[in-house]
């Protein structure tokens, strides 16, 4: 069963690619080429702690938005229940959701990105969120359970996170927040070693140093 509905995405390769029907029409994961997407499954349509989920998300959505990022939400629901869904949440939360719903029924994407997990469910998907670069790379995966909701910052934080390792070629460290101190990639021999401690970074040693961007 496992083998069946659970393989795992693989950080560093390309994204699964996909085409599938949304709120928004018919989308493929290469129409994002050039844009970051953050791809995040919920368990289903008109239940509590998707909904709270689904209000936070649209709340970041304009920041996610400056950050040249595409945020796509996915159950196995259909198209109607999904259009049926954001308008109950328009009219009783005074909320609209920006981004489009994937209505996923026959599960192929969520069997591609592994978001089926029978100890959880057979028919639902649990909640994950993917983080897939701009040249559609897997860059990072976040796997919760069906009964907790997600920690909306950490979403934005990671992406930031990764959107400057790459922009400057650094590590970030634990607890990083944007406007910290980021760690400069370890030496690579001895030689490098050696210039370390007197390139002006802020070393506490040979092979842990930081320095602000």
């Amino acid at each position: 069963m496992c083998g069946d509905f659970n393989p795992m995405p693989v950080l560093g390769e390309p994204a699964p690619e996909f085409e599938a029907l949304t709120t928004s029409g018919v989308i493929r994961l290469s129409d994002f080429k050039g844009k970051w997407v953050v791809l995040f499954s919920h368990p289903a349509d008109f239940t509590p702690v998707c909904t709270t989920e689904f209000m936070a998300f649209s709340e970041v959505a304009d920041e996610l938005k400056s950050l040249n990022v595409q945020l796509m939400g996915l159950s196995i629901d259909s198209v109607h229940s999904h259009l049926a869904w954001i308008r109950n949440v328009k009219e009783k939360m005074g909320v609209d959701i920006p981004f489009p719903i994937i209505a996923d029924l026959d599960m192929k994407v969520a069997k591609k990105y592994g978001m089926i997990h029978p100890g959880q469910s057979n028919t639902a998907t649990i909640r994950t969120v993917f983080f897939i670069d701009d040249k559609g790379i897997m860059r990072a995966m976040i796997y919760y359970p069906l009964q907790n909701g997600r920690y909306i910052p950490e979403i934005i934080r990671l992406i930031k996170a990764l959107q400057t390792s790459d922009k400057f070629g650094v590590a970030t460290p634990a607890n990083w927040q944007p406007g910290d101190k980021v760690v400069v990639p370890a030496p690579k021999n001895k030689a490098e070693m050696e210039k370390r401690l007197s390139e002006g970074y802020e070393c506490k040693d040979w092979y842990l140093c930081f320095k602000k961007i």
